[in-house]
């Protein structure tokens, strides 16, 4: 048992998918911040606005997941290098169309949901309820976003 009182083997497998999804949230981080600078078209001031409320809500979460895996007693990742490779996200290129812009964030949100309901599954198996209680949070938040993109889209 750790500090914390988790067991310490099965501590280090949640601090590794805790260290995916940080690499993850970085690439969707960075994605936003491309979709923010690069949108174009009538819907620009609206899209503009909001892919910046997204990245800095994304910073947030980044700093969050990265102090629970040194909560864990893990090192949270923090390299370009690290992030891309280990990141499950595919990285958005180019992208100047608003329907584009907002499809992936829906694909890159839906997969960070994959990584998240694996840890929330994780953590509830060896009582961590620290990293529960984090992607139970995420995972309402991700969720309303996916909605209300699909609704954009409609």
């Amino acid at each position: 048992m750790n500090i914390l009182g988790l067991p310490q083997k099965q501590t280090k497998k949640n601090i590794d998918l805790l260290n995916v999804l940080l690499s993850s949230f970085q690439v969707y981080y960075q994605n936003l911040r491309g979709l923010h600078w690069n949108i174009r078209g009538k819907r620009f001031f609206e899209l503009h606005v909001k892919f910046e409320e997204l990245y800095n809500q994304a910073q947030l979460r980044i700093d969050e997941i990265a102090e629970r895996v040194l909560t864990l007693g893990g090192t949270p990742l923090h390299t370009f290098d690290d992030y891309l490779k280990n990141n499950s996200l595919k990285v958005a290129k180019d992208i100047t169309n608003d329907e584009e812009a907002v499809e992936v964030i829906i694909k890159s949100l839906a997969s960070l949901l994959t990584i998240e309901r694996e840890i929330l599954e994780k953590a509830g198996e060896i009582n961590d309820e620290g990293t529960n209680s984090m992607m139970s949070d995420l995972i309402t938040e991700q969720e309303k976003d996916i909605w209300m993109m699909q609704a954009f889209l409609g």
